[in-house]
């Protein structure tokens, strides 16, 4: 497991899946949020790749995120699309409702940035979220992310489109703190 602070970032359990499911995907809203296409619903026990891990994928590393006081369930975390000849990789997760605005955020980007920084090798982290999405961007900005640009009605979420902010973290310019 990566420790951060607050959290901790494990592999996938079979029994994260449900709750993952229902706390995250199965609400509409924050699922067209949080994907880059339509929201559709997952039949129970599929082997969607949002939620069950694919070990030989090796572009894309899924991890369950837990609070470390008490080993709780708390959200999802991934670094995805990962280009190893440019050393790149996008970050992304969710929380669940009950987790939000705890502080958690901001500790799961920091953790994000230790495994692709340090134990993947990589140059560089980019974000991309709406850029209504002031937990997130305020998450990246703490961690050392600096807005690269605005993608201007990039998204279609629910019914209109959306702008999405772009931000960059390159290894250099991140600031490691020190892990347990």
């Amino acid at each position: 497991m990566l420790r951060g602070n607050k959290v901790g970032l494990r592999a996938r359990h079979e029994d994260d899946i449900p709750v993952l499911r229902t706390e995250l995907y199965d609400d509409v809203v924050n699922s067209s949020r949080a994907e880059g296409g339509p929201w559709r619903p997952i039949t129970p026990g599929s082997k969607d790749p949002r939620l069950v891990v694919d070990d030989k994928e090796q572009g894309h590393v899924p991890f369950s995120v837990v609070e470390l006081d008490g080993n709780t369930l708390i959200g999802s975390a991934t670094l995805w699309d990962i280009d190893t000849h440019n050393r790149s990789a996008h970050v992304g997760l969710g929380l669940l409702p009950a987790c939000r605005g705890k502080g958690y955020g901001t500790d799961v980007v920091a953790v994000l940035c230790h495994y692709g920084f340090v134990v993947r090798g990589l140059q560089r982290l980019q974000i991309e979220t709406l850029s209504d999405n002031t937990a997130m961007l305020r998450s990246a900005e703490r961690n050392g992310f600096v807005r690269e640009g605005v993608l201007r009605s990039s998204a279609w979420v629910m019914g209109e489109f959306m702008d999405e902010v772009l931000l960059g973290l390159l290894a250099q310019d991140w600031k490691q703190e020190s892990r347990a």
